[in-house]
């Protein structure tokens, strides 16, 4: 028998089939972190020719800076931003990383619970969590 965690997670799965392509559910699950990261990349995209910092993002979005910092800089890693001394922007981006980052833009302001949904049961999280816990030689 499933645990309920097992069945919340597959029902999860079941309503993102609907409304999210395989391919941006891909995309998603290998890019994105957070909603913080989804709201921050889309801010971003809302005026591709502007240059960000965290503050400026933190204050948008309603976050601390340090989160905005950290969310920025997991979308720099993952080729969504560019990033030249703290300063984001859109511009420099591949082109297909463009691409996904407008279906995600369409499918989230369509279906945002399924999309917040896919990025809060990525299994990932749950193994960083449970990293926190671990001790380490040296520490």
């Amino acid at each position: 028998m499933a645990s309920p965690v097992a069945k919340r997670i597959a029902c999860t799965l079941a309503m993102a089939d609907q409304y999210v392509s395989d391919e941006l559910r891909s995309f998603i699950l290998e890019r994105i972190d957070s909603v913080a990261q989804i709201e921050a990349l889309l801010l971003l995209r809302s005026d591709p020719r502007s240059q960000w910092d965290a503050a400026r993002v933190a204050e948008r979005l309603y976050i601390s800076k340090a989160d905005a910092a950290d969310a920025l800089s997991r979308l720099c890693a993952s080729e969504l931003l560019s990033c030249d001394d703290a300063i984001y922007r859109l511009e420099g981006v591949p082109e297909q990383n463009r691409a996904m980052i407008e279906q995600l833009l369409e499918v989230y302001s369509h279906h945002l619970i399924p999309v917040t949904n896919l990025v809060h049961s990525k299994p990932r999280r749950i193994g960083s969590f449970a990293n926190a816990f671990k001790f380490r030689k040296g520490i």
